[in-house]
């Protein structure tokens, strides 16, 4: 307890005393003592050093620091307009709120987008609609070398970890999942038994520090992780090269949050801070990365195994397809993250300035497969920001096979945009790891949230393609989504980018492409 405690205590039980023998009345007391109370604070703002705010502006000064504490509050609720929140606005959230709980999630009156501001995006309708299928289509994974294929739904949950999550959001999740008979990716802190018990369909997701399947040493287990890839939950395996929110960075897990259930799961000490580095351990060349693709996929049994990225240098990408068209072997999927995707916790500069949009990020994997001809045996994931069924059509245009959503899910399964993830304080017990604020999380409602926002979101996603003539996402053509250059202009995407043919980078590369595949060296990561 602080000196001013103390001295407040001392006081308030000397005027109780007083009061209780008569010297002093009562009435007295309740004004004596918030006036000492205020006195003291003065006092020890005008004698502390730490803020300048409170020694020219003793007692006063507080209100400037409560306010900065509930201007999140103040913005989200009574400030921001309907379609100008970040990182998601409340539009967004409220029809993904209305879809999870089963409501309408219709918007009377018009759009509220100014339709004409440079940026503005719109898909284009057809004279000739088509009905809306009854059974949404999947996606084969599996590439010739994969003997044991997967069909991934038209949109997934992204990777979110145990310990970044709670337990109950992940049992919800999965559950959902299991329900919705779609994928459910587990974030790089391990497979845990929430991940497991609903029985949901798994991505195991596989980061730099390899948790869940590492030596004492924090190097890659072969062993341990064939005996994991074994479960038969486990779908496909993914490796995670970089996350769009921090690409390049590793991670740190504070020694406190590693309880002993988290240092079971991934295979880390108790009570210690757990350092995931920014590289991995077991190759270091884009010839290694294909082949220890190719050695995970082995181990796995012959189940689907890609890798994820937050893609930046194109000329690094094409050395990862030069690669894999010289060993012959290629990963059966890669998820594209992009820049705008989320994160319990990262470096403000890396959030806002590093790494690439999904948009182009989609645009460079999916041109370099095509033009490189190895596109009809990878399938490729977009995740980033994808909420609602527009969302996850603009993706499937700009090159993806299908989608994962993160704080999509998030909002099924309870958050309210606190972004107090990263404190263990969440509001709502989806991102902490303290049971009393978990226990809020009621995983049979959720569980059913989840499901209904994933069926919801695939069923308007196969509406507006209907609405533009086509039933299956494979119809799709860049010259069905339009940008607004100006409030005069506006362009197709077949317009504004440059769109490869099969196996153009083997014959003779465009003039944008050429230095850059030239370039572009198999055996080593050139900047």
């Amino acid at each position: 307890m602080t000196r001013i405690g103390l001295v407040v205590l001392a006081l308030a039980a000397a005027l109780a005393a007083g009061a209780a023998a008569g010297s002093i009345s009562p009435w007295w007391w309740f004004v004596a003592v918030p006036l000492t109370l205020l006195g003291l604070l003065g006092t020890w703002d005008l004698l502390q050093r730490r803020h300048s705010v409170l020694r020219n502006y003793p007692v006063l000064g507080h209100a400037r620091f409560l306010l900065e504490r509930i201007r999140p509050e103040l913005q989200q609720y009574f400030v921001e307009r309907n379609f100008d929140g970040r990182p998601f606005d409340r539009d967004v959230r409220s029809i993904v709120y209305e879809r999870a709980k089963g409501t309408d999630a219709e918007q009377p009156y018009g759009t509220e987008q100014d339709v004409y501001q440079p940026g503005y995006e719109f898909l284009i309708p057809s004279m000739a609609p088509r009905p809306v299928p009854q059974t949404p289509p999947r996606v084969r994974i599996g590439g010739p070398d994969c003997s044991r294929p997967y069909d991934m739904a038209l949109l997934n949950v992204s990777a979110m970890s145990f310990g970044s999550l709670s337990s109950n959001a992940i049992l919800a999740l999965n559950g959902g999942a299991a329900a919705g008979g779609f994928a459910h990716d587990t974030g790089e802190g391990g497979l845990s038994e929430y991940h497991l018990r609903p029985g949901g369909d798994l991505v195991w997701e596989i980061g730099t520090g390899y948790f869940g399947c590492r030596t004492q040493d924090g190097e890659f287990d072969p062993k341990e992780f064939a005996d994991k890839a074994a479960h038969e939950h486990v779908k496909c395996v993914s490796l995670k090269l970089s996350q769009g929110a921090k690409p390049g960075i590793g991670g740190v897990l504070p020694g406190p949050k590693v309880n002993s259930e988290i240092a079971r799961v991934r295979d880390v000490p108790e009570g210690r801070t757990v350092i995931s580095p920014p590289y991995h351990r077991e190759f270091s060349t884009p010839r290694e990365l294909v082949l220890f693709i190719a050695r995970m996929r082995e181990l796995s049994g012959g189940k689907p195994t890609g890798f994820k990225l937050c893609p930046g240098s194109r000329r690094q990408f094409l050395a990862v397809c030069k690669a894999m068209l010289e060993e012959g072997t290629a990963p059966d999927f890669i998820i594209v993250d992009g820049a705008e995707g989320g994160t319990g916790a990262a470096p403000l500069e890396f959030a806002d300035h590093v790494g690439t949009p999904l948009t182009e990020g989609l645009l460079t994997v999916h041109n370099a497969l095509v033009g490189a001809g190895l596109r009809d045996r990878i399938r490729i994931g977009a995740s980033g920001k994808i909420a609602t069924g527009t969302d996850l059509v603009k993706r499937l245009l700009q090159g993806a096979d299908y989608g994962n959503a993160a704080r999509a899910m998030m909002f099924a399964v309870g958050c309210i945009q606190a972004q107090r993830c990263h404190t263990n304080t969440c509001p709502t017990g989806v991102t902490t790891q303290d049971p009393r604020r978990a226990r809020a999380l009621d995983v049979g409602d959720k569980t059913l949230r989840v499901q209904r926002l994933q069926e919801a979101t695939v069923a308007s996603a196969l509406q507006i393609m209907a609405s533009m003539g086509v039933t299956d996402p494979s119809q799709l053509r860049p010259h069905m989504l339009h940008q607004r250059i100006d409030p005069y202009t506006e362009r197709s995407y077949d317009e504004l980018y440059e769109w490869l043919t099969p196996g153009q980078l083997l014959a003779e590369p465009p003039a944008a492409w050429a230095a850059d595949w030239h370039a572009a060296d198999p055996d080593r990561f050139t900047v």
